[in-house]
């Protein structure tokens, strides 16, 4: 009986090393062009999880057709789901704060990452978002699906051009 036990533990160990091993971020093998620190558990360059291109078309893609106020009509953004970036460093907080390329930076609840198909875009109506188009990442809220959500508040949240993400 004590043996069974012994080897139940055992592999229950084994198998939680395995699954947090599975999980480790890979590193970035091309440009990195998003850095995430602050409360996350998984990490690849010190204690940050950093993403190049191919790191996040391999999380869970949407695409979002919706207006905005900064383009013409409707437009069709592809992008990683927030959330599905969130689990993927493990974020543990309330709040990120998400920087620009400029500096400019802006507050946004983990919930709404959770509770609307929040998109860090990558690409416009196929084409893929350089820094003069709001690029290389921009976070879209369906807008057109929520109308509510076009406001004042939620628009400041929308950081385009964005390198970096803290957790916090």
């Amino acid at each position: 009986m004590a043996k069974r036990l012994i080897n139940k533990t055992l592999l229950v160990l084994v198998g939680t090393c395995v699954f947090n091993a599975a999980q480790a971020l890979d590193a970035p093998t091309g440009t990195v062009i998003l850095e995430v620190a602050g409360n996350i558990s998984q990490t690849n360059v010190g204690d940050e999880a950093h993403f190049d291109k191919a790191m996040l078309e391999a999380l869970t893609q949407r695409t979002t057709n919706t207006s905005t106020p900064w383009h013409d009509g409707v437009v069709s953004f592809e992008g990683p789901l927030g959330r599905a970036l969130l689990e993927a460093v493990g974020a543990d907080g309330e709040q990120l704060n998400v920087v620009a390329l400029n500096d400019y930076s802006s507050k946004v609840p983990v919930s709404d990452f959770y509770d609307h198909e929040v998109i860090l875009a990558m690409r416009a109506d196929g084409q893929p978002l350089r820094v003069r188009d709001h690029g290389p990442l921009f976070i879209i809220y369906p807008f057109d699906e929520t109308p509510a959500l076009l406001n004042e508040e939620v628009l400041t949240r929308s950081v385009w051009q964005i390198k970096r993400i803290e957790v916090k």
